[in-house]
């Protein structure tokens, strides 16, 4: 059974306001007069055939990408107008998974997560891995695995790593890329169902690109699509299916998405 999902907020302001957001590369162009918002406490699908932008629009939101043009409000801050300073401070406020992990190989686990609160929030090196090794056990980690290095870890403890770095200074908002990418169903399944766990617990606003449709049917509030260089749709999961467009049709009503939609309604027996 997994865990409640939080009722999708109704008339708050949204944490983060993305409008007419473009991104170029050279000639090429990946988005063109994009909006989106993340509402608070939701989790948000982010979603989208091969070469339409998601992680580039992750980056741009994080600020690790400069867009061409547009508008990012995060918190009520146009992240383009603020001082360095500011925007480091702003950027505290978030936490990144990023699709790989990208732990640093040369530490440990308990290493990777403390390296932030040492640097960002001034603990000692022994409070710093004292409170890391709290994270590693928020995100399902056991004891040992603090002292472990990356390279001699399963796919599904580097993700469950990774989550605990991103977790180290409290985020508000999460950002997740691609996370059950890489992992068996029941690794991804245990994946989503922590995700939920920690939403709940801690308060969390989540920004989630992936290409897994369990993911969407299990943990997601809205699933925004990203087609034609912009955001087609974004809403609740029923709303998105009812989309008339080609790519939605064969992603959510293919075989694949047929099965994602009995698996999270599975059918009451008689």
């Amino acid at each position: 059974m997994t865990p409640s999902r939080r009722q999708a907020p109704g008339n708050d302001e949204p944490l983060i306001r993305v409008r007419g957001l473009a991104n170029r590369f050279g000639r090429h162009v990946v988005h063109e007069e994009l909006d989106l918002d993340l509402n608070r406490g939701e989790i948000l699908g982010v979603v989208g055939g091969s070469g339409t932008g998601k992680s580039v629009l992750l980056r741009s939101i994080v600020g690790l990408l400069r867009p061409a043009e547009g508008r990012i409000e995060v918190f009520g801050e146009d992240l383009q107008r603020l001082s360095p300073a500011a925007r480091s401070r702003l950027e505290r406020r978030f936490g990144v998974l990023f699709q790989r992990g990208a732990l640093f190989t040369s530490l440990t686990l308990e290493e990777n997560v403390a390296v932030a609160l040492i640097e960002h929030a001034g603990l000692s090196r022994a409070d710093a891995e004292a409170l890391a090794r709290v994270k590693l056990a928020l995100a399902g980690l056991p004891a040992a695995a603090a002292r472990q290095y990356p390279a001699s870890l399963s796919g599904g403890m580097i993700k469950r790593a990774a989550l605990a770095r991103a977790l180290a200074l409290d985020p508000e908002v999460l950002f997740l890329d691609e996370p059950t990418a890489g992992l068996d169903p029941i690794g991804a399944a245990a994946f989503d169902r922590l995700l939920l766990t920690l939403r709940d617990a801690l308060g969390l606003s989540v920004f989630l690109v992936t290409h897994d449709l369990d993911t969407l049917y299990t943990a997601c509030d809205r699933v925004a699509v990203l087609s034609q260089r912009r955001v087609l749709v974004a809403d609740r999961l029923a709303a998105v299916e009812a989309t008339n467009d080609a790519w939605i049709h064969d992603y959510f009503h293919g075989p694949r998405g047929r099965a994602a939609q009995r698996a999270a309604h599975p059918a009451k027996e008689p």
